[in-house]
C-alpha cells in the first residue's frame, strides 16, 4: 500500500492574521492593522483633551445675558472687550465657530466628502502608516518624500481648486464675525477669570499636545528614509 504524504493545512499566524506563504503556495505580505498604536494614542489623547476643554465651557445663559450688552465708546474699548470676552468665553466662541463650520460643510456634502477624504489620506497614508510598510499604488512603490509631495499637491488641489476652500473661508468669516460682534458689545466687567483659564491652556491646545503624544508613539515613522 502506497503511503500518502499528510496534507498541510494553512495555519493563521496569530500575530499578523495572515496565512504563511509556504502553506498558501504563494508570497503573502503581512498586513499591518488599520489602527496603529500611534493612531490609538492620538485618538485617546485627543478625546481626553477635548473632554477637559469642554469642562471649561461657560453657561450659555451668561453668554446671552441681555443686560450685559452695551455699545462700546471707541474702537480701543471694543478691542479690549473682545480680548477679555475671548479669554472668558473661549470654549463657547470656538463651539459657535465649529457649529457654523459644520453646518456649512453639511450643507455642501461634496465639499465635506472631499475634506474628509483629504484628512483621511494624510492620517492613514503618511502620518500613521507603519514605517515598515511602504505605500504601493497601481503596482508602484512610493518613498516617503514622494508620498509627501503627492499629499501636498492633493491638498492644494482640494483647497484651492474645488469648493472646499470657499466653503471653509466663508464659514470662518461668518463665525469670527459673530464672535467679534459679541465680544465687542458684551460688557466684561462682571466676568472673573479662573486661574486655570488664564494659564495659556486654550481649548485648541489639545491639538499640539495630542500631536506630540502621537509623535512619541510613532517614533519609527520619523526614522523612515
Amino acid at each position: 500500500m502506497a503511503s500518502s504524504s499528510p496534507a498541510i493545512l494553512p495555519i493563521s499566524n496569530p500575530q499578523s492574521g495572515t496565512v504563511p506563504a509556504a502553506a498558501s503556495g504563494g508570497s503573502v505580505q503581512s498586513q499591518a492593522p488599520v489602527t496603529t498604536p500611534a493612531f490609538r494614542a492620538f485618538i485617546n489623547h485627543l478625546t481626553e483633551s477635548l473632554r477637559q476643554g469642554l469642562s471649561q465651557q461657560r453657561s450659555w445663559a451668561e453668554v446671552a445675558d441681555r443686560t450685559a450688552f452695551s455699545k462700546p465708546e471707541s474702537f480701543s474699548e471694543a478691542t479690549l472687550r473682545i480680548r477679555k470676552n475671548y479669554s472668558y468665553f473661549r470654549v463657547n466662541y470656538l463651539a459657535v465657530v465649529a457649529l457654523i463650520l459644520g453646518f456649512s460643510l453639511v450643507s455642501h456634502p461634496f465639499s465635506l466628502l472631499l475634506l474628509v477624504g483629504l484628512l483621511s489620506s494624510w492620517l492613514f497614508l503618511y502620518l500613521f502608516r507603519p514605517s515598515d510598510q511602504p505605500l504601493v499604488l497601481f503596482g508602484r512603490t512610493f518613498k516617503d518624500s514622494e508620498t509627501l509631495i503627492l499629499l501636498v499637491l492633493l491638498s492644494v488641489f482640494v483647497v484651492f481648486l474645488t469648493s472646499v476652500g470657499s466653503v471653509l473661508v466663508s464659514a470662518l468669516m461668518v463665525g469670527v464675525g459673530l464672535v467679534c460682534a459679541h465680544g465687542a458689545f458684551r460688557v466684561p466687567e462682571d466676568l472673573f477669570l479662573d486661574e486655570q483659564v488664564t494659564e495659556s491652556t486654550g481649548f485648541l491646545s489639545f491639538f499640539s499636545s495630542a500631536a506630540s503624544s502621537a509623535a512619541a508613539a510613532a517614533v519609527p515613522v520619523a526614522a523612515r528614509t
